[in-house]
């Protein structure tokens, strides 16, 4: 009767043991399968990428024009999430295929230095050049604390056409912003690359306390 009793015992554990190793293997192959997905789309020209993390959206597409020694990336970034999250320019490091590192340069850094060296064509092409990516990107959704809202604050404040031609450029740049939640933000970001391409490589972006990343292969840039 014991050793009976041991006998069932023992099947009824081993059936426990075996019952949730194959719920563990479930839920792992289930979570592996629900893992954010980076998507890929071509809108006006450029190839841009987008991924969501903790209600958090980020979307971005290399340009291909270029001011001074910087490559620039045109981002958009929305918060879905029930939560405030505070993104910034410094969050964005790119890592090219030999290895080196390029952090995002901090926005007043970049304003400084388009407003200080940077020539009228330089501001022109830079402005030309993300209000035809902006406003020709229909996954583009005006942005409640981004360009075009900048951009207006900035102009509204000024009368000289050549301040005015440096308030838009900076109005560029993205800046470190607090998304509450439903709010959304866009600019770009700059990386001190000595006026050579990013080439290829991998972005991370370190927000909402997740890391995002991305493998990117820039488009050739134009001749000029």
């Amino acid at each position: 009767m014991w050793k009976r009793s041991a006998a069932v015992y023992d099947g009824i554990m081993g059936w426990t043991r075996w019952s949730g190793a194959v719920a563990g293997l479930a839920c792992f192959l289930a979570g592996s399968l629900a893992l954010p997905q980076v998507i890929d789309f071509e809108s006006n020209g450029l190839h841009y990428k987008t991924l969501t993390k903790n209600g958090l959206t980020i979307m971005f597409a290399s340009l291909p024009a270029h001011v001074r020694n910087y490559s620039i990336l045109q981002v958009a970034v929305e918060n879905g999430s029930p939560i405030s999250w505070t993104v910034k320019p410094e969050d964005f490091l790119y890592i090219r295929a030999d290895g080196q590192e390029l952090r995002a340069q901090d926005a007043n850094l970049v304003v400084d230095s388009l407003v200080e060296k940077a020539g009228r064509g330089d501001v022109i092409k830079l402005v030309t050049t993300y209000e035809g990516v902006l406003y020709g990107n229909p996954q583009y959704k005006s942005s409640t604390n981004g360009y075009e809202v900048r951009r207006q604050s900035a102009l509204a404040e000024v009368s000289s056409t050549k301040i005015k031609a440096a308030a838009a450029a900076s109005a560029i740049a993205f800046v470190k912003t607090k998304l509450n939640p439903g709010e959304s933000t866009d600019g770009a970001v700059f990386f001190d690359n000595a006026g050579k391409q990013l080439g290829p490589g991998k972005l991370e972006v370190h927000a909402a306390g997740a890391l995002f990343e991305f493998d990117n292969e820039p488009a050739s840039r134009p001749e000029n």
